[in-house]
């Protein structure tokens, strides 16, 4: 298996300033420089960058680009201004998810869909067999790096490299700029923690160059490359879904919150099925939880009521850097999904208490 594992463009760069490797969604990725805390610690308050490379770029362009977009995605991109990015997901025809992605528009006919590393060749594969319409698709997945600067201190830090204010670029709304002295970068105001920031598409040629004037420019911030592991423990803490651990091919959107994301004013795949769902309810919904007692929950434990009977499972947990307690989500039966809820996580076969809280768990 090892040998099918991919390299991101600066695979040896990474190594040299020590970060600990591991396969991670079909890519060789850095997961820690020091520590998992401690890199956390560093976005949450200051600086941080990930090489985060292994994401998946799809250019659909031409004059049936929206058309294309409009039936395999279930947010509504009609509503997309040139310049600004949309949070969305592919849906199925059981129901569930395809992948969770970002759209971004470009103009009337240049979109660009950003989908996740693990689901590249699977989204590939079900957007053209759904491009009836006959929108022109190219895959620039293996050209394109991705580095995502976040932090409160992220501005400050980058904006000496670039002509363009970024204090300019609101939230899920993007530029194409020059950048560390390469021009035509994606600069794009979206990000995975929480914590505000930028993410960089630049193209693998110029990756080097740009990570290293980067570093250079955020240097009196104390800027620190941050791993996979801090990563996680950041989009825990604000409740956000990871594909294929909170949601995947058996979740509908409606069971996992992303109502919000799924709109009904066009047809999409499934959008039939997925209003119903919307209209009637579903029997199990994604929440959030902290634990009110010791303990830390991990994927896959059960999740009971306090008789001990099991409502549930929990999808991602961790120990919250930012609180010092066990937080996660999870899916319990309905009605257990009410904010203030008292649950139960059963860690190692001791049921723990734990109350259903609506993330984010922390603000940044």
């Amino acid at each position: 298996m090892t040998e099918n594992i991919k390299k991101i463009q600066l695979h040896e760069l990474h190594v040299a300033l020590g970060a600990k490797m591991t396969p991670f969604a079909g890519y060789d990725m850095p997961v820690r420089y020091s520590s998992d805390m401690e890199e956390h610690h560093t976005v949450r308050n200051g600086v941080g960058v990930f090489d985060v490379s292994h994401m998946g770029e799809f250019m659909v362009t031409g004059p049936a680009a929206l058309e294309l977009i409009q039936k395999v995605s279930s947010n509504d991109a009609s509503k997309l201004v040139s310049g600004q990015a949309q949070y969305s997901c592919l849906t199925n025809e059981k129901g569930g998810i395809v992948d969770d992605l970002i759209v971004y528009k470009f103009d009337n006919e240049k979109y660009m869909l950003v989908v996740n590393a693990s689901n590249i060749e699977k989204d590939w594969d079900w957007i053209n067999q759904h491009n009836t319409m006959k929108a022109d698709l190219k895959n620039i997945s293996d050209s394109i790096s991705l580095f995502a600067v976040q932090g409160p201190k992220a501005i400050e830090a980058v904006q000496s490299l670039t002509p363009l204010n970024l204090n300019d670029i609101k939230f899920y709304h993007f530029a194409v700029e020059e950048f560390a002295g390469i021009k035509d970068v994606i600069i794009s105001g979206t990000g995975y923690t929480g914590a505000g920031g930028f993410e960089i598409y630049v193209r693998n040629e110029d990756a080097e160059k740009v990570w290293k004037a980067i570093f250079e420019a955020g240097k009196d911030y104390a800027i620190k490359p941050i791993g996979l592991g801090a990563r996680d423990t950041l989009r825990v803490e604000m409740g956000y879904c990871l594909y294929g651990n909170d949601i995947n091919d058996d979740t509908s959107p409606i069971e996992a919150g992303l109502g919000w994301i799924t709109k009904f004013n066009k047809e999409f795949i499934n959008s039939e099925n997925l209003k119903k769902q919307k209209e009637v309810g579903v029997e199990r919904k994604l929440v959030g939880f902290k634990m009110e007692e010791k303990g830390i929950p991990r994927a896959h434990y059960p999740i009971v009521n306090m008789a001990g009977e099991t409502i549930g499972e929990v999808t991602s947990g961790t120990l919250s850097p930012s609180l010092g307690i066990g937080v996660g989500l999870g899916y319990v039966k309905t009605a257990y999904s009410i904010p203030g809820s008292e649950i139960k996580i059963s860690v190692r076969n001791k049921n723990i208490k734990a109350i259903v809280s609506k993330p984010p768990f922390t603000k940044a």
